[in-house]
């Protein structure tokens, strides 16, 4: 898989897993996914970390690999395509 299939695959993860108000498409790559950006808090964190490793079959061990992992969509998409590289 691409990483442009990728990152429209996480932005339907985030939007549908997570029942956010926000199409897919109006979530951005860069911008952060906690915090300020889509206001994720930490319940939504580890909803998020199942709904992760269940769909893409790679493993968030700690919470600094989290911490990077979900810096923005792109760095999730990163994260995926080097997890599964591997």
């Amino acid at each position: 898989m691409d990483a442009g299939a990728l990152r429209t695959e996480v932005k339907e993860l985030l939007a549908t897993g997570l029942r956010l108000e926000l199409a897919p498409s109006d979530i951005p790559d860069d911008s952060p996914i906690f915090g300020d950006g889509l206001g994720l808090d930490s319940i939504d964190a580890l909803e998020l970390v199942v709904l992760v490793e269940e769909k893409f079959h790679v493993s968030i061990p700690d919470e600094e690999v989290g911490r990077q992992a979900f810096a923005s969509v792109s760095a999730l998409v990163q994260f995926i395509l080097s997890e599964r590289a591997r």
